[in-house]
């Protein structure tokens, strides 16, 4: 009798199984609300894990199975090559079905190693090329609406280590009027996503809902009303051009042009408050950032500025709005 490799290592599922739950039970406490969770953390820690189990899987496991199956088939040849040699020609028992189960991958390796291959291509490509976000508020309402399922390209501004967020290579610098996605400076797990409107150096000048850099007023022209659909409510548009970026932005004149609520951030000196508005010298190595819904986001005039080190890539595409597919598509 030959032992499955289920019986001659239990402690292997079991230990499985308890890995397994607590990938399940993390997850669970996340979707609650009971932790801050961290998808590229485990999404690193399940590559590495179903690595070892695949790793595993070619250079002991597999081989035990294939062995234990031709031990299996040896026994039975030579004992059709006994019975023959004895003058009997039918012989019962085909060993046909047993081998197969043998061979068969067990359940705490089809959940891990079986797994591998399919949980790092979506590790590489979510590290190093594209990365999928939802967009949760309208604060880049009338360029990104509530519900659009974008792209981010993680590789514009050079490439990152997963987790550790370590630069490894160099790429494009930012540009004014890149849509950004970036880790919000308060608090680095979330991830938010505005308008780049200063860059390091630059003074920015926002007063009476008119954007000035360098001393030099943004470009507007006024178009057609923009009717919000979550709010049933109408307001004013305008195209605004930031270098060679061309894109639209909203503004509600009930809103006072005065920031009211900011917080007390680093560099917050390089910032002058006003009742028209604000003012702020963009320090080295950061960046200004603003949404196009100008009265309904929070941006840096209230949180201060993006390190570059907090830079997760440049969105660049809707692939899907389920509420609505005319918004798949690039955008400015």
């Amino acid at each position: 009798h030959t032992l499955s490799l289920h019986d001659a290592l239990p402690i292997l599922p079991l230990l499985t199984a308890l890995v397994l739950a607590g990938f399940v039970g993390y997850g669970a406490a996340w979707y609650m609300g009971n932790i801050e969770g961290n998808f590229a953390l485990v999404l690193f820690l399940a590559t590495v894990v179903t690595g070892l189990y695949w790793v595993a899987e070619r250079l002991v496991f597999l081989p035990r199975r294939r062995a234990a199956a031709q031990a299996l088939q040896a026994q039975s040849d030579q004992r059709r090559s006994d019975l023959a040699a004895q003058g009997i020609s039918q012989v019962d028992g085909d060993v046909a079905v047993a081998r197969e189960k043998l061979l068969a991958q067990p359940w705490w390796l089809d959940w891990t190693a079986g797994l591998f291959p399919v949980i790092l291509i979506v590790f590489l490509l979510r590290s190093f090329v594209f990365e999928p976000f939802k967009i949760p508020s309208g604060s880049m309402i009338p360029t990104l609406l509530v519900g659009d399922l974008i792209l981010v390209n993680k590789f514009t501004y050079g490439l990152k280590l997963p987790v550790l967020n370590t630069r490894i290579t160099g790429g494009k610098p930012l540009q004014r009027g890149d849509v950004v996605v970036f880790r919000y400076p308060p608090k680095p797990s979330v991830d938010y996503i505005k308008r780049v409107i200063g860059l390091p150096g630059d003074e920015v000048r926002y007063f009476n809902k008119q954007l000035t850099i360098n001393g030099q007023p943004m470009p507007q022209t006024r178009i057609s009303d923009f009717f919000d659909a979550t709010t049933s409510e109408y307001f004013k548009q305008f195209n605004e051009q930031l270098g060679e970026k061309n894109h639209r932005i909203i503004v509600d004149d009930r809103r006072p042009a005065f920031i009211a609520g900011a917080d007390q951030f680093q560099y917050r000196d390089n910032c002058v408050y006003s009742v028209e508005g604000v003012t702020c010298k963009v320090p080295a190595g950061h960046y200004f950032m603003m949404g196009d819904n100008r009265d309904n986001s929070l941006d840096s005039r209230y949180w201060g500025f993006v390190p570059d080190d907090n830079i997760v890539g440049k969105a660049f595409f809707v692939w899907m709005n389920f509420g609505d597919l005319s918004r798949i598509g690039s955008f400015q």
